[in-house]
């Protein structure tokens, strides 16, 4: 294994002085459901954070006007039906053409896979880069990614998979590593070290802090992951990096607020994280 250090510099790409808007990234999530609207939004709002120019989240439509009303930089899908059906995917394909990345999953709930592996096989047959999290996560729609990330923790792999993972590091990253060959995708499996692999190099990340097990952290990481795929950076550079970042904001977060964080502090840490990161290009 390497350290989630040496690969962070690959994930860096200049913004040009010149650049219009869209071109650094747009990205959407597809989520949630009566009771489960912050998830969503925690993740566009982290995707937001990652640096690219627009996020289009889309919901059921009994959520949308809250999260439209929480955040103004939002701009809200509202779904027509409360699960994602194939007629609420439909609605969607006219936004295809405008993202570079979709997170499918957070606050989506238990549902049938019909539709997201409808909006997947769509999603993949234009070439947009996938992540799949929380009720996303089942394979027969894994198997409809072309590329792309999935970023379970040991239970959801355990689901996906049936293989229990044992708290060895080097153990969890060979069977990661194995999986994710075999799936084609880069396996983000969060933890206290995430270990992430594309099925050819095994990267764990130490970043993060005991505080980090707050509600919503996940959905933080989705969306930060999802981000900068659609800044243009490859999925398993993508995946180091967000985890590394979002690793060290909660750390940096625990200094001052010890075991007391939210996730919104998380992403509103992002920014001064990331913002070390930040070139231009004349």
């Amino acid at each position: 294994m390497i350290d989630s250090k040496d690969l962070i510099s690959k994930a860096i790409k200049p913004r040009k002085s010149d650049s219009r808007k869209g071109e650094n990234g747009v990205a959407l999530i597809v989520g949630g459901s009566w009771i489960y609207h912050g998830a969503p939004t925690l993740s566009a709002l982290a995707a937001l954070r990652s640096g690219i120019d627009l996020v289009f989240l889309a919901c059921p439509k009994v959520i949308a006007p809250s999260i439209r009303a929480y955040d103004l930089n939002l701009i809200v899908i509202p779904l027509p039906d409360a699960k994602l059906t194939k007629g609420s995917v439909n609605r969607l394909l006219k936004w295809i053409p405008k993202v570079n990345s979709v997170v499918i999953g957070p606050g989506l709930g238990k549902q049938k896979t019909d539709g997201m592996k409808s909006l997947v096989s769509e999603l993949s047959l234009q070439g947009v880069k996938i992540l799949l999290d929380a009720d996303a996560l089942h394979i027969d729609v894994l198997e409809k990614v072309k590329e792309g990330v999935i970023t379970p923790h040991a239970g959801e792999f355990k689901r996906l998979f049936g293989i229990e993972l044992s708290k060895d590091y080097e153990e969890r990253g060979r069977i990661v590593k194995e999986k994710a060959k075999e799936y084609k995708v880069t396996i983000l499996l969060k933890g206290k070290y995430d270990i992430i692999s594309n099925g050819e190099e095994v990267v764990i990340n130490k970043t993060g802090s005991p505080a980090m097990t707050v509600g919503g952290t996940g959905d933080v990481l989705a969306g930060l992951v999802g981000g900068l795929m659609a800044r243009g950076i490859d999925p398993f550079i993508a995946s180091v990096f967000g985890a590394y970042v979002n690793g060290l904001a909660g750390e940096r977060l625990y200094q001052r607020l010890g075991l007391h964080i939210t996730a919104t502090d998380l992403i509103n840490e992002l920014p001064y994280v990331l913002k070390e990161f930040d070139r231009i290009e004349e």
